[in-house]
């Protein structure tokens, strides 16, 4: 047993989605989470640089004694997570994974459509993960940039996501897919709006979940879980703008945050 924090991060809040998913699978567990607010989007980087931010991000995480890291950046994971196995001893989880597994389960008709930043996209991540699982996938990906500044900014239940959605979307849906990868963090946030535009007949995966789901695994095949029985303790730490963290983490986390330590993380 460990009672050691899982540690979290994230290019912003979006990340907050698999917290919250690790959080009520895992009820007594400690957690760090650190968002790169000042630093957002990764999705627009270069993989040099997302590797670098990434490793900055685990080297906070490790300051704070965490027992294992969970990147919750499907850009950092697409890009950085093979790099960071071979860079650090710690128990790393990605989000790639966890959601191919489950879309390869999901799927009836095998096409598949993927959505994230350009970055994660472009690195074929998500596709080849698909593919290497089920030969048979037919996996389209769209690469949806403004979704992640439509969620930071609050804006996830408006008109201006619902017109975004449909422009994005309208190739998936022209490809009859029927399932949906939500290959970004903050894409969760858009569910209701996303579901309405692709349909009922399209399931929606979430990674967060999955990974919520491996991360158990993992801790309890590692004999890492906690034996505390008492409200877990969480700290949020970000880059920049904690007051923008705390209104719509909140939203996210249907709680309010109380605690948030802005901190910088150039120099390690």
């Amino acid at each position: 047993m460990d009672n050691r924090p899982i540690g979290i991060f994230d290019s912003g809040i979006g990340g907050l989605t698999v917290l919250k998913e690790i959080s009520e699978q895992l009820p007594h567990e400690n957690i760090i989470y650190f968002g790169d607010t000042a630093r957002i989007p990764y999705g627009t980087k270069s993989k040099e640089t997302v590797i670098k931010y990434a490793f900055q991000c685990i080297k906070f995480l490790l300051s704070k004694d965490v027992k294992a890291i969970v990147i919750a950046c499907n850009t950092a994971s697409a890009l950085a997570y093979e790099e960071a196995l071979k860079e650090f001893k710690v128990p790393i989880l990605g989000v790639i994974q966890p959601g191919a597994r489950a879309t390869n389960s999901t799927t009836r008709n095998n096409k598949i459509g993927v959505i994230g930043t350009t970055s994660t996209i472009n690195s074929y991540a998500y596709q080849n993960s698909i593919r290497a699982l089920n030969k048979n996938a037919e996996v389209i990906g769209v690469a949806c940039p403004l979704f992640v500044q439509i969620v930071e900014d609050g804006w996830e239940d408006t008109d201006v996501a619902m017109i975004t959605a449909e422009k994005y979307l309208l190739e998936l849906k022209e490809h009859e897919i029927d399932t949906l990868v939500l290959g970004c963090t903050h894409y969760p946030i858009l569910r209701y709006t996303l579901s309405k535009v692709v349909g009922e007949k399209v399931s929606l995966v979430n990674p967060a979940f999955e990974t919520a789901k491996e991360i158990k695994s993992l801790l309890k095949q590692k004999d890492l879980l906690s034996d505390k029985m008492e409200k877990p303790v969480y700290k949020y730490f970000v880059s920049d703008d904690p007051e923008k963290f705390r209104r719509i983490g909140g939203n996210i986390m249907n709680k309010n945050i109380l605690s948030i330590e802005k901190v910088d993380i150039e120099n390690l």
